[in-house]
């Protein structure tokens, strides 16, 4: 069932409240709501998949919920998606890998659209990571237009001489109700692009079937086409962020120069999973981050997973030459609210139709990620994550090089030695004691990587040396106290340092010397320049040369520069991934078949005599603290809230 103005009223009882367009709009004029999901990553459903439970915070279905109060509050509304629907949780790798997509079935993403009534959508780059007939297979059964403009599957001279791959454009003709109550036709046109990363991003899948135009470019060709053929307003799909104002040709987030190219009325922005008009953008060229306008063109960008509904409202006029913009609001209405103390209220419910809509592929789901992927031939634990080298850091290690690896094949990169920086997660501390990961030795389940894993962070890749190497180390070890040789049972950890900036890199060996001071402090601010607590840094059995380039595959928050660590800048990144850092894990593990994470021990804690310290963990992990390599742990006995003491002789 579509979700209509009237099936939306019908099943709330809503009271409309017509918006200040609708009740301003002279006989010539007519209010016009433009609407946008983007990056529903096949979250339909309010559930995480990873964590097996239901959440407030996704869910298109939830979403609809929003579209259902703005079609209500006026008489014209269209509804688009800007991409990135096929992929990027369970029940997507499911559809793709298990239920297929056989004649006569359709995608849960596409039902689901259906039932709430997408006008027309475009592409992310996420809609190519099955394969081209995949994709083609599930386009098939989506009730409106696809549009994607420089996705091509034979050049011409110039972009609009393109075969593309879909439709570059379409034409929607709409009526207009205006202000006097008549209904008044409008021709609106709807363009689509995407990232020309996605060559390679999935080379796999797409070398040699399709080629990419810039984003600018094919916008600039494609637009005087669509106003030949009458479109009045026309409407930007950008499945590409909101970045630099200075046109780069094939640069990824292109929303800035595409709405500066004339013609296009809107842009509708996404694949950065921010939030726009907000705080995200402020002081970005040409952009008005309250007002929701780049080059003064409404624009908006609704989060991700269905955090948020996008909203342009358009105040339209008509004049000889056609329908014009007179006036524009933009925003992007959430979900949910997050209080002060981060806990999440709910704004709306989920709208019945569109949870049925894909109920039977949710039920299917849920069976999916209860089943093992693969095995672990070792247990996976955190309990001593922070003291010793640890196999539920190790294998978030493996699973980044080896995904780096093929990521850097066929780029300028290609043969730099790769390192892998990861950190513990669920290690206790305010979390509680058993704020822990443990994961059982044999079969292991998709849900299971949320405990290995716990934040939907992408995978980035950062170019630095040996030097850079050593200092990102050096920030990692002020998660550790300074230690007077010695000393008798002196306190480890220090409680003010997070353990997800604690980074263990692999693909080096490395001791820890704790009586000196930490070079760097809490917040990464340099404190003692003269200190070196990395000691016996070596690569490949060699001293590390401070001059060698290294790769290191990392998270986006770290080389957003989260935690403040050397060479962790976005100037540094060669390569960001449109995959988290969880799903990267499933892939590896299921490649594998059976993974062996046992700490390789890379690192560990220079030897001081006579010395001692102690450091609580979880009360669990006394079944492990033996099997701990390269580290002397000894239990002490409890600890207070709940915590276990260990000792280490250094």
């Amino acid at each position: 069932m579509r979700l209509t103005r009237r099936t939306f009223l019908a099943s709330t009882g809503a009271a409309v409240a017509l918006h200040p367009f609708s009740l301003r709009a002279q006989s010539n004029q007519a209010h016009l709501r433009l609407m946008e999901t983007t990056d529903i990553h096949v979250h339909v459903f309010p559930y995480d998949y990873y964590a097996d439970k239901p959440v407030d915070t996704v869910g298109l279905a939830r979403t609809a919920s929003l579209v259902g109060e703005i079609r209500a509050e006026a008489s014209n509304a269209l509804l688009f998606d800007n991409g990135d629907f096929l992929q990027g949780n369970p029940m997507g790798d499911y559809i793709a890998y298990e239920r297929g997509m056989g004649e006569g079935r359709t995608h849960p993403a596409i039902d689901a659209f259906n039932a709430l009534g997408v006008d027309a959508a475009t592409l992310g780059n996420h809609e190519f990571n099955y394969g081209l007939p995949f994709l083609d297979a599930a386009l098939k059964g989506a009730a409106c237009p696809v549009v994607s403009a420089n996705v091509v599957t034979a050049k011409g001279e110039t972009p609009d001489q393109d075969e593309t791959l879909l439709p570059p454009y379409v034409i929607l003709d709409h009526d207009l109700v205006d202000g006097s109550g008549e209904s008044q036709p409008i021709r609106i046109g709807v363009i689509g692009f995407v990232p020309p990363q996605i060559l390679q991003w999935d080379r796999g899948h797409l070398e040699g079937k399709v080629e990419t135009r810039d984003i600018v470019e094919a916008a600039e060709a494609w637009v005087p086409v669509m106003k030949a053929e009458g479109a009045e307003i026309i409407v930007a799909l950008c499945h590409s962020g909101i970045g630099s104002a200075v046109h780069e040709p094939g640069m990824e987030n292109a929303a800035v120069p595409l709405a500066a190219v004339e013609g296009i009325d809107v842009i509708f922005t996404g694949h950065s999973h921010l939030v726009f008009p907000g705080a995200d953008f402020e002081g970005f060229e040409a952009v008005d981050a309250a007002a929701g306008t780049i080059h003064g063109k409404p624009a908006v960008m609704a989060g991700f997973w269905g955090s948020h509904m996008g909203l342009v409202d358009l105040l339209l006029e008509r004049g000889e030459s056609g329908w014009t913009i007179a006036e524009a609001r933009c925003e992007a209405r959430p979900i949910y609210l997050r209080g002060e103390d981060r806990t999440v209220t709910p704004t709306v419910e989920s709208v019945p139709a569109v949870l049925e809509a894909v109920e039977t592929a949710h039920a299917a789901t849920l069976d999916y990620i209860r089943r093992p992927v693969g095995k672990t031939d070792a247990p996976l634990y955190s309990y001593f994550a922070l003291v010793a080298d640890d196999p539920s850091v190790q294998i978030v290690s493996q699973a980044q090089e080896w995904y780096i690896a093929q990521m850097m094949r066929g780029t300028e990169w290609e043969g730099l030695p790769i390192l892998s920086a990861a950190a513990p997660f669920k290690s206790g501390g305010r979390g509680g004691p058993d704020y822990y990961t443990d994961v059982a030795a044999g079969d292991i389940a998709i849900k299971d990587v949320a405990d290995l894993y716990l934040y939907p962070n992408t995978v980035r890749a950062v170019k630095i040396d040996g030097a850079t190497v050593r200092e990102w180390l050096e920030r990692s070890a002020g998660m550790f106290n300074q230690v007077a040789p010695g000393a008798k049972d002196a306190p480890l950890l220090n409680p003010d340092f997070p353990s997800y900036n604690f980074d263990v890199i692999d693909g080096v060996s490395y001791r820890i010397d704790l009586s000196q001071p930490s070079k760097y402090g809490p917040k990464g601010e340099l404190e003692h320049p003269e200190a070196s607590r990395i000691a016996d840094l070596q690569f490949n059995g060699a001293p590390i040369d401070p001059a060698q380039e290294f790769i290191v595959a990392t998270n986006n928050y770290r080389a957003g520069g989260g935690g403040n660590f050397p060479g962790a800048t976005q100037e540094n990144v060669v390569f960001e991934a449109p995959d988290t850092n969880r799903d990267v894990i499933v892939r590896y593990i299921v490649d594998q078949g059976t993974v062996s994470p046992e700490a390789d021990g890379n690192w560990s804690f220079a030897p001081m005599a006579g010395t001692s310290v102690v450091f609580d963990t979880g009360p669990a992990g006394r079944d492990f603290a033996q099997k701990v390599e390269g580290v002397r742990i000894a239990p002490v006995g409890e600890a207070e809230g709940g915590f276990y003491r260990y000792r280490i002789q250094l």
